[in-house]
């Protein structure tokens, strides 16, 4: 037997490719890929043996991409089993129409060609919201047909059926999860949608009494079982022109899914159920409520229009499908007989909470933490007390040499780190730089954006050094913003992600001479508002520190010319560790408090202060145009060390600050 597979690197296709092959007496199976999906193909191909081939095309193309030459090396083939198709609800109409209509014209046309017969894998979606039985000799029963995904894969069943000469089968899934015997699934769908909400009301005490409603009701049946039944269905004897129902003999609700779960996920007892009709208001709701319940919806991770559709009105009549299956062995096995498989499988490798949780040696154990400028300075402390928490650094900056030495540090330690030269100006660099890491170690869980530069110079003195301002925007701003945006679809897919954005006090006291340096830290501040807004639902999140001043390199040309004494790089290393760890939005300090109060509350003293501070704060050497010079050392007595003095903040002082929404000294 040859086969040809669409959709053979999708979930329920490559379960259908690996069962043809342990059939007796396959030969080849052609695979469609599309040329992006050639890696996947390829990954998987490691499972197959050599009789697994790729067929490069496109289910959207015209022809599906394939060439007179594609149809002579295919030769002679038995069967096309058509899996491929947009099976997300909330897909656009246009796409899902291109892949789930245009495709199955396209894969007629090739099944023809070759001669071979077609199984049109359709769903039980044609039945739309039929309400009564619905046969596997029903097909247009004046249904309704609520959604995108509802119509095309009717209009393409349509197709099928109506092609003339052509030899076909077609199988109606019901909603498929994850394998009966190991719980492996490759995506959220169906009642998978739900089971955070689930995993949120594990964490009530066991003995809270729980109360649901006998509502969603649907049909469910394991991969395993859809895949042995097509497979074994496809190679019986005169059965052409067919149909056949792969569903469950009864349907479930919210209920049953709850019970099924409730042992492995560690819920509290089901003791009793309300009346359907609890649910109809949030079910049921038109207009601007229906936007507000999918706005919520998403917030929770549920797409909205999985609420429309969630209660399936059709019986599924499958007495073709019982009749060839007799005395197989193929029966769908009890939900409550595989769902704590089904849980225990999601919980390790699709919970989109599963890369929050806490390793409990520490919250940053086994954590992977890109830091910039990580060869000195603040990059280089935060490096070396993130390792020593148990994270795994990735430590950026442009100085191989400085890295190597910071590496080194952190392994004798105990710690686990690796260096990686990188220009986060060179967005070339950063992409390269973003790809290895996650070929190499899987994923990123954060971000410290630290490498920065700062420039003391007035405005005056800056009228013809426009590159002052875009070489510090290229690195304060435009580094973080690559990075963010390099990182940010592996984050979204993770469902996973936080940034710590080293930013300046200076940006809420508006620091004379600093225009180009505080400017640039102010539209990071911008920026990550704006982002950090967006990608809630996405569970993506901001911290922006405030630094105050700090002892490193990069203040060293000021001396003993900064406004305050300046805090150690240690110190400021453990506020980037608290970012990480508690994720607050902000992160200030009591000057940079009060700066802002002095802004807001008494705007033009605050302004004088700082006029009299500019005209007291020189420039650099280098914007007066003079040679930098230092004083002659004069050697004196040594006097015992004064302690730098601090500014000590009252407890009670602190503690009424932090009640302010996301900030915290």
């Amino acid at each position: 037997m040859r086969y040809v597979v669409t959709g053979g690197t999708g979930f329920l296709g490559r379960h259908i490719v690996t069962r043809l092959l342990a059939r007796p007496g396959t030969e080849a199976v052609h695979v469609l890929v599309r040329r992006e999906s050639l890696g996947r193909f390829e990954r998987l191909a490691q499972r197959w043996d050599g009789r697994v081939t790729p067929l490069v095309g496109d289910l959207t193309a015209p022809d599906l991409g394939l060439t007179d030459d594609d149809d002579a090396m295919l030769g002679t083939v038995d069967h096309v089993v058509h899996c491929a198709a947009i099976y997300d609800i909330t897909a656009p109409e246009q796409r899902q129409r291109e892949a789930n209509v245009d495709g199955t014209r396209a894969v007629i046309a090739l099944t023809r060609r070759l001669g071979a017969t077609l199984h049109h894998v359709s769903s039980i979606a044609v039945a739309g919201s039929f309400r009564g039985e619905f046969t596997e000799d029903d097909v247009d029963v004046g249904q309704e047909l609520p959604t995108p995904y509802h119509r095309t894969k009717f209009e393409a069943e349509l197709l099928v059926r109506a092609a003339p000469g052509l030899r076909f089968r077609v199988y109606r899934p019901a909603v498929v999860v994850g394998d009966s015997r190991t719980g492996e699934m490759d995506k959220i769908d169906g009642p998978y949608y739900f089971f955070p909400i689930l995993s949120a009301l594990a964490a009530l005490p066991r003995f809270t009494p729980m109360l649901l409603p006998d509502t969603g009701r649907t049909n469910i049946v394991p991969v395993d079982f859809v895949v042995d039944g097509l497979s074994a269905l496809m190679h019986l004897d005169g059965r052409d022109g067919e149909t056949f129902h792969l569903t469950a003999p009864t349907t479930i609700g919210l209920r049953g899914i709850y019970r099924g779960v409730a042992s492995e996920a560690g819920l509290p007892p089901l003791v009793g159920s309300l009346p359907r009709a609890t649910a109809a208001p949030l079910l049921g709701v038109t207009g601007r409520a229906k936007v507000l319940r999918n706005m919520a919806a998403t917030q929770l991770g549920i797409p909205g229009e999985v609420l429309d559709v969630v209660e399936l009105a059709p019986t599924f009549i499958r007495d073709h499908t019982d009749e060839a299956l007799r005395g197989t062995g193929i029966v769908v096995p009890e939900f409550a007989s595989y769902a704590p498989r089904l849980w225990r499988y999601w919980a390790e490798h699709l919970d989109p909470e599963r890369a929050r949780r806490e390793d409990p040696a520490g919250p940053l154990v086994g954590k992977h933490v890109i830091i910039t400028g990580a060869s000195s300075g603040i990059g280089r402390a935060s490096a070396i007390a993130v390792a020593a928490r148990g994270a795994t650094v990735f430590a950026l900056a442009r100085n191989g040499d400085a890295l190597d030495d910071l590496i080194a540090e952190i392994r004798a330690a105990g710690g686990d780190a690796h260096a990686f030269t990188c220009d986060v100006t060179d967005s070339a660099a950063v992409e390269h730089t973003v790809k290895d890491i996650l070929g190499r170690f899987d994923h990123v869980d954060y971000l410290v954006n630290n490498a920065g530069r700062s420039i003391r110079r007035s405005v005056v003195a800056s009228t013809d050094r426009l590159h002052d301002y875009e070489r510090v925007m290229a690195v304060n701003y435009f580094g973080p913003v690559r990075l963010v945006l390099a990182l940010l679809p592996h984050w979204r897919e993770r469902r996973y992600g936080h940034v710590v954005n080293v930013s300046s006090a200076g940006v809420q006291a508006a620091s004379p001479k600093y225009s180009a340096y505080v400017a640039s830290k102010a539209a990071l501040d911008a920026f990550t508002e704006v982002v950090g807004t967006e990608t809630l639902s996405d569970h993506i999140t901001f911290t922006t520190i405030h630094m105050p001043l700090v002892a490193t390199p990069m203040i060293a040309p000021s001396r003993r010319l900064n406004p305050m004494p300046p805090i150690s790089a240690e110190h400021a290393a453990a506020m980037v560790v608290r970012g990480l760890i508690d994720k607050p939005p902000r992160i200030d300090t009591p000057v940079g408090t009060l700066s802002d109060l002095g802004t807001y509350f008494t705007p033009r003293l605050t302004r004088r202060i700082l006029h009299q501070l500019y005209l007291g704060y020189p420039d650099s050497a280098a914007a007066r145009g003079v040679a930098e010079s230092r004083p002659a050392v004069v050697r004196r007595p040594r006097r015992p060390a004064r302690p730098v003095p601090s500014v000590r903040v009252p407890r009670q002082v602190k503690r009424a600050v932090r009640l302010v929404p996301g900030v915290h000294w």
